[in-house]
């Protein structure tokens, strides 16, 4: 494992797909542990860390309005579900020992804490992993843009994108055999690209608030901290190449 992090704060971006390990739908526990266990150990090294996670292993708002439900109500109904995978994800990390706080864009007081900006930062300079939920409190709004949103709001040195593939392609890696890999690319370079490694609306935060977007496997066992640290297998998106 490194011991030398690049970052003093990051933010974690991980999909809803991402927690569903082997599964069809859902939550499977054995790998919302292993997402804990890879944040424990940047963590370790003396990173403060703060997430967003979306929620596509439950609803997904566009394929909820796509099937007859009213966009905005669609996209509320993806948010309430980024609770549910905040509140998992909370679960594993204080079982890893961490101290952590769920803060919500949509209050719900019963079971997690408002998202108030200063508070959010105070917690992560006390050494707390946060987890943010509810992506904007916006419909509308993509949970890509939730997380450029909040890691320019806790002024983090980068945006960190746990995929399911080891940094952008020019197609899905997974069905295209000849599918190139991008080691550096500029925030233009993504949208005249349309890459789609997340939204436009996201890339054009980071590019304004010059926070670069890392893109590495999450399925890589001791990724996340090689990526922290500067090393390991990742496409970097910054002004520069």
């Amino acid at each position: 494992m490194p011991d030398a992090p690049r970052y003093r704060r990051v933010l974690l971006k991980i999909s809803g797909e991402a927690l569903m390990g082997g599964r069809e739908y859902g939550i499977d526990p054995d790998m919302v542990s292993r997402v804990a266990s890879e944040i424990a150990q940047v963590h370790a090294l003396g990173t403060e860390v703060c997430l967003v996670v979306g929620a596509g292993n439950i609803f997904r708002g566009i394929s909820g309005a796509a099937q007859g439900i009213e966009r905005a109500t669609a996209d509320y109904m993806g948010m309430l579900a980024t609770v549910i995978n905040a509140l998992a994800l909370q679960s594993a990390c204080e079982k890893e020992g961490l101290h952590t706080r769920v803060l919500s864009a949509i209050p719900m007081a019963t079971v997690c804490e408002p998202y108030i900006r200063r508070r959010a930062v105070r917690h992560m300079e006390k050494g707390r992993v946060v987890i943010f939920a509810a992506g904007t409190g916006n419909p509308f709004f993509t949970t890509d843009t939730g997380a450029a949103l909040r890691a320019s709001e806790m002024d983090c040195e980068a945006l960190l994108m746990g995929k399911q593939v080891d940094g952008v392609y020019d197609a899905d890696p997974k069905k295209v055999a000849t599918a190139k890999r991008y080691e550096r690319l500029t925030y233009l370079d993504v949208l005249s690209k349309d890459l789609r490694v997340m939204d436009h609306s996201a890339i054009s935060l980071a590019r304004e608030n010059n926070i670069p977007v890392l893109v590495f496997s999450i399925d890589t066992p001791g990724a996340f901290a090689e990526v922290v640290a500067g090393r390991g297998r990742y496409t970097i998106i910054s002004e520069e190449r």
